[in-house]
């Protein structure tokens, strides 16, 4: 083939068989003696720097033969061998898996959408934004997202493959490009003795390369937002640790959008011998699909000096339409490093040229100018090398960094042209690459001290179990993966009639930008309000401004209508796309034009679901409690006024407690619910709690009077309908699922403990009632499932058999049991919180092999459903939980009022909010 390394050399995993090889210019008998995958020695003693001992690893390590712990990984987070093989192979939730009864509740749904399915598809030429004909199937093997909140995100799976692109907004490619690697080469006394791509991929291309690395001596350690790569080279006394950094900075309204990941290479010589050392990153300009196909696509070299430091590398153009941007692989310059680069080889080729270029001396060519663009179906992809010397027993840093500029973009009907929220500081004009590349190399360190800052209270308290530790931070990817963009709102698209009523919905949008995150990567809809209302602890708590400007978003909407009439899925009802004074399920999908048409979402018409109203008046006083925004609570209260006035009209029988209407109308938009229930007559009655806080505030006695009336009666209807002296029933109804136990029946109290209410004077739910009912839930709902491993299944009969009266009763639902674990350390029963939440946990990021796709739901068996959700979010409630409990035990003041715009609010749990920033 050409790799100057004999085909009976190349890298494998022969237990036993030592590799020699020998350099093709050199007839020598003196031969390189390359272990296959014996153990490498790592003789460092545990008290030095760098040294850490993994926690926690259990099977996922099970295959790492190596001893290298790496530089300075740290013990916490989520770990594994670049050998390790998922055994359980689950498949997404198909029609076969349904039982037949649940099949026919639902066949007249099925037949509408087999028929908008395929008019959506065949007819539009679009994107469903559900597809259930075909779901995303199972990949076992993404890591850690590159780019911070809202600019696209490129995601490099734990095995080293860059894998999942989101550089369109909101849609996603799951493709390995295989040109997209990172390759070491090593040197001594002027002679190449080793030279391999760091992957075990074996692929049909660029086959001149010596693929096949032995993952049995290398593992993956992630701590979102960063992430470590350890590669034992066999029988070189070389280490490598490679650590990914993005920017995502709580607090940090610039740096944490910024298009940018950070690879930086320590690599440590634990031999007797001085090393030449050179490492190389290769890119492919686009994904080789059909974006790709036109050609046109050209790269050239930069190098740009500012303030003393030198970033040298290579541009990527990609100028197809309808959003064009520019790729930066770039290297630092320093006085210990040399930078060298190929401008263009054909990634579908052997890869011959830069293989034997590399292999000569340990650089690239570097030649001068521009490439020729691209041919129509032809690739194009560039190489960036980095090289430095080692002394014996020696240590180099060599740095890299990828950036891509897409400051203009269309959403798919390109009706409109957005500006992304980075654009601020980088400008507008597409140029911004090199200076997006100089800037993470020379502000990365800066990141990680806080980085650091922020997450080690928790890294450090010894209270905390490491799963926890890991789980905390690595679910925080959705954020910035979650398909989503953070815009600038130019003056002239706000309207100027609202003026009157929502004061500070300029000032938020203009200083802070519009921000939207999916549902999920499958569930294509932005801001879906039922999910964000779990989700979004994790954004008030972290940017508290991208939460209230998503809160203004979603209260324009709600006073806007639009009464274009549309088919709904599940009823066959026809009706209008979005009404007056009812939240919207969702902000708009992104192959459509957002903002400007919601509602993507068509199964049910959420017009009159029970929760959306609800939520919204909870996570206003929520926010307002946690930012101490005055003004936001005022701009707020005729929203949720207009929002319960809404909502009062399903209380048919005035006695304070709503009744829902026997179809799935909420959340759960396949569990049927009828009459008072325990999920939506939870929320109404912790709403109606919050609305006469709400009024106290805003000096609306009447108001007051007015909702402590209907929270008096509410509360004694909700206890006598549906409290059985074990736990609240399901619904009221005379159906057999109605005494089933649900998880998820106390998110009220749940909501109300967050907001510092739901006790003493304010408790509205009794709390040995809450309490009873949670150690039930604890009971059946997870340790009588699946032997207590896989979290809270939704609904459990009161024998202890799963409810499996509908399509979502019997599945565990992740951000929910994050929710349902964070309502049990506020209500003391920390121990079964964290048992309870440790089951999800362990089930998606080590058993089934989950990780940065964090699924909406599984069952006990076989299948999930919906990869890569906005609901495990949730998770940072239980951090705002434990952070609560502990300043109860210090006897700090809860709450602490302020207001207006200030970038950091003197807020109610102050506390609660100062170890979470890195400041």
């Amino acid at each position: 083939m050409g790799t100057g390394i004999p085909a009976s050399e190349q890298s494998n995993c022969a237990k036993g068989d030592p590799q020699v090889y020998y350099p093709e210019e050199t007839a020598s008998s003196e031969a390189v003696q390359v272990t296959g995958c014996e153990s490498p020695d790592d003789s460092r003693p545990p008290h030095e720097p760098g040294y850490c001992h993994p926690e926690d690893t259990g099977q996922l390590m099970a295959s790492y033969e190596g001893k290298a712990r790496g530089y300075q990984v740290p013990p916490y987070g989520w770990r594994i061998c670049l050998a390790h093989e998922f055994t359980e192979k689950r498949k997404p939730l198909q029609a076969r898996d349904i039982s037949l009864s649940n099949l026919i509740k639902h066949l007249g749904m099925g037949l509408r959408y087999l028929k908008w399915w395929y008019r959506k598809t065949q007819v539009e030429k679009k994107k469903p934004f559900i597809d259930m004909i075909n779901s995303i199937p199972l990949r076992q093997i993404y890591g850690c997202p590159l780019g911070g909140i809202g600019g696209g995100t490129i995601t490099r799976g734990w095995r080293g493959q860059f894998c999942r692109w989101q550089l369109n907004p909101g849609l996603y490619q799951h493709q390995t490009v295989i040109a997209d690697q990172f390759t070491v080469c090593l040197r001594r006394e002027g002679r190449t003795v080793y030279q391999q791509v760091l992957s075990l991929e074996r692929p049909s291309v660029l086959r001149s390369w010596n693929w096949g690395l032995c993952g049995h001596f290398a593992f993956y350690h992630a701590l979102y937002p960063r992430a470590w790569t350890v590669y034992q080279l066999p029988g070189q006394n070389v280490t490598l640790t490679c650590r990914q950094i993005t920017p995502i900075l709580p607090h940090d309204y610039q740096d944490s959008s910024l298009p940018v990941g950070v690879f930086v290479w320590d690599v440590e010589n634990e031999g007797d011998e001085a090393l030449d050392v050179s490492i190389m990153f290769s890119m492919r300009n686009g994904l080789g699909g059909g974006d790709d196909a036109p050609g046109g696509l050209w790269n050239e070299p930069f190098c740009l000096e500012r303030d003393g430091e030198t970033v040298k590398g290579l541009l990527l153009h990609h100028p197809t339409l309808p959003n064009p941007y520019t790729m930066a692989v770039a290297a630092r310059l320093t006085a210990d490093t040399t930078v060298t680069h190929i401008t263009a080889f054909d990634p579908d080729s052997t890869g011959q040229q830069v293989w034997q270029d590399l292999l000569e001396d340990g650089q690239l060519d570097s030649p001068a100018g521009q490439s020729t663009p691209s041919q129509k179906g032809a690739g194009i992809a560039g190489a960036v090398c980095v090289s430095s010397k080692l002394p014996p027993r020696g240590r180099c840093c060599l740095e890299f960094s990828l950036a891509w500029d897409m400051p203009r973009i269309m959403f798919g009907a390109r009706g409109q042209v957005h500006y992304r929220w980075y654009t601020r500081f980088f400008g507008q004009d597409g140029d911004a690459a090199p200076a997006l590349s100089h800037y993470a190399l020379c502000r990365y360190t800066d990141w990680e001290n806080r980085i650091s800052a922020w997450q080690n209270p928790v890294l450090d308290d010894r209270s905390l179990p490491a799963w926890y530790k890991s789980a905390l931070f690595n679910e925080l990817y959705f954020l910035a993966d979650g398909g989503t963009v953070w815009l600038e709102v130019p003056d002239d698209s706000l309207p100027e009639e609202l003026g009157g009523s929502l004061h500070q919905l300029r000032p938020i949008l203009q200083h802070y930008g519009r921000f939207g995150y999916l549902e999920g990567q499958e569930y294509r809809m932005y801001n879906t309000y039922d999910v964000h209302f779990y989700a979004s602890f994790a954004l008030v708590m972290l940017w508290p401004k991208l939460e209230l400007s998503l809160q203004y978003d979603i209260a324009l909407a709600t006073l806007r209508e639009d009464l274009t009439r549309r088919r709904y899925l599940m009823s066959g009802v026809i009706a209008p796309v979005k009404r007056r004074n009812v939240i919207p399920h969702d902000i708009g999908d992104p192959d459509d034009e957002p903002w400007l048409r919601v509602n993507a979402y068509l199964i049910h018409d959420t017009a009159d679901w029970k929760d959306l109203n609800l939520k919204f008046v909870l996570q206003v006083y929520r926010d307002y409690y946690l930012t101490g925004d005055q003004d936001f609570l005022k701009d707020m209260w005729p929203v949720c006024l207009a929002v319960m006035e809404s909502e009062m009209k399903f209380d048919k029988d005035q006695d304070g407690l709503i009744e829902n209407g026997g179809y799935a109308d909420q959340t759960y938009d396949g569990w049927v619910t009828t009459g008072p229930s325990a999920y939506c007559g939870g929320l109404w009655l912790a709403a109606v709690a919050v609305m006469v806080q709400m009024a106290v505030l805003c000096g609306a006695q009447d108001v007051r009077d007015k909702f402590s009336s209907i929270l008096n009666r509410g509360q004694e209807a909700y206890e006598r309908l549906l409290w059985n002296g074990r736990y609240y029933n399901y619904d009221s109804s005379s159906h057999p699922q109605s005494r089933s136990v649900m998880s998820d029946q106390c998110a009220g109290q749940w909501f109300l403990r967050a907001c510092g209410l739901g006790e003493g004077d304010t408790e509205v739910f009794p709390i040995p009632h809450v309490v009873r009912a949670l150690q039930t839930i604890f009971e059946l709902n997870v340790q009588a499932f699946a032997g207590g491993a896989m979290g809270a299944v939704n609904g459990m009969q009161p024998h202890g058999v799963p409810d499996r009266s509908s399509v979502q009763s019997d599945e565990v639902w992740v951000g929910v049991v994050y929710g349902l674990a964070a309502t049990m350390i506020q209500e003391g029963l920390t121990w079964e919180g964290f048992q309870t939440a440790e089951g999800c946990y362990r089930t998606v990021w080590e058993r089934l092999g989950l990780a940065f796709q964090t699924p909406e739901a599984y069952c006990q068996q076989r299948v999930f459903r919906s990869l890569a959700y906005m609901r495990p979010l949730s998770i940072w409630a239980m951090q705002l939980a434990l952070q609560q409990q502990q300043q109860k035990k210090d006897g700090r003041p809860i709450i602490e009022q302020s207001k207006g715009l200030s970038p950091r609010p003197k807020c109610g749990p102050k506390g609660a909010l100062a170890n979470l920033s890195p400041e």
